[in-house]
């Protein structure tokens, strides 16, 4: 058994789509200057359209859908320390086996360190209700470039 999906208002979807739209713009536009100039163009598209009938802004909004995955990135832009990012797990934690060579004391946790790493390189104390590693296990999509 399912949930019924939450039906968004016109506005909503409109914002949204308007915010997509400016995401995929950064994946491609490489000088900040660039960036704003096809933002205004877009912000003018969106403007032009303001005032239309309900039909006339469902059927724009099917073709800026379809305009939208036509150009995807193919690698889109994503924070550096995201997954995907290029500084995503970069100095990930040593084992702890490297840590003490002469081997692991026995006040440690089974050879836990006391700190969990989330994905984003952030650090939370065990038990806190801080970060994403306080709802339990992180998964990362590579492919997606997204934590879930």
């Amino acid at each position: 058994m399912r949930q019924q999906p939450v039906t968004l208002s016109h506005r909503v979807t409109v914002v949204r789509l308007y915010r997509h739209s400016l995401k995929l713009l950064g994946s491609w536009a490489v000088d900040r200057g660039i960036f704003c100039d096809e933002a205004d163009k877009i912000r003018a598209e969106f403007e032009t359209n303001r005032d239309c009938t309900p039909a006339t802004s469902l059927r724009l909004m099917r073709e800026a859908e379809a305009k939208l995955s036509e150009y995807a990135h193919p690698d889109r832009y994503c924070d550096p320390y995201m997954p995907g990012g290029s500084k995503f797990m970069r100095n990930p934690p040593l084992p702890m086996n490297i840590c003490y060579p002469d081997g692991i004391p026995d006040d440690l946790e089974g050879g836990v360190p006391s700190r969990e790493v989330n994905p984003d390189m952030t650090t939370c104390e065990k038990g806190s209700e801080e970060g994403k590693s306080a709802v339990g296990s992180v998964l990362v999509d590579f492919t997606t470039k997204s934590m879930y």
